[in-house]
């Protein structure tokens, strides 16, 4: 069941409906988490300026994935993990890479999985990292603009994880193929 409203164009708030008109066209459907953010006109639009800001970013698009899915996972996002295994697909990210992740395994390369052990380092120290955390990292290849873009890319996910959370966001058709919930051990 859902705690929080899922909008749609008709119902939602005057300010929200031109933002949900630009997710329909962006989107082919306006995905239930802008939906349940279309409750607050401003939310939604930071949502989608931060989504914006983060695919223009200096990350490939298996980094994005990586940092997307890390931070989804952590998180425990019923409704962002399946979404953005389905955004990978899209995105030509190789399907082993999307489960490593899923699945908390190695990543497929020294570089990706550098860069999942900071984003990982950052969601659970709440940015409180060492020199040699930064020091690791830069070795790999990254750099501050890349620190800084993870805190991007953290910053959308807070918003849609934790919406997710707290709306229980029904999971959209075309994302329910890739339904994932954590495994406990």
């Amino acid at each position: 069941m859902t705690t929080l409203k899922v909008h749609n164009i008709e119902t939602a708030p005057e300010e929200s409906k031109g933002l949900l008109e630009q997710s329909l066209k962006q989107n082919g459907m306006i995905p239930g988490l802008h939906g349940v953010l279309a409750g607050s006109p401003n939310i939604l639009e930071a949502y989608q300026n931060l989504h914006r800001l983060f695919l223009a970013s200096s990350f490939d698009k298996d980094e994005k994935t990586v940092v997307w899915q890390t931070i989804n996972v952590e998180h425990e996002c019923h409704y962002c993990v399946p979404a953005h295994t389905a955004i990978a697909n899209m995105m030509k990210v190789d399907a082993s890479l999307s489960e490593a992740l899923r699945n908390g395994t190695q990543m497929p390369t020294e570089k990706l999985q550098v860069l999942h052990d900071f984003t990982l380092k950052i969601v659970r120290n709440r940015g409180q990292v060492t020199a040699d955390d930064l020091n690791t990292f830069y070795e790999a290849g990254y750099g501050e603009r890349q620190v800084l873009e993870i805190i991007l890319g953290l910053s959308q996910k807070i918003i849609s994880n934790y919406t997710n959370h707290i709306a229980n966001t029904p999971v959209d058709a075309p994302f329910q193929k890739f339904a994932w919930k954590k495994e406990t051990i």
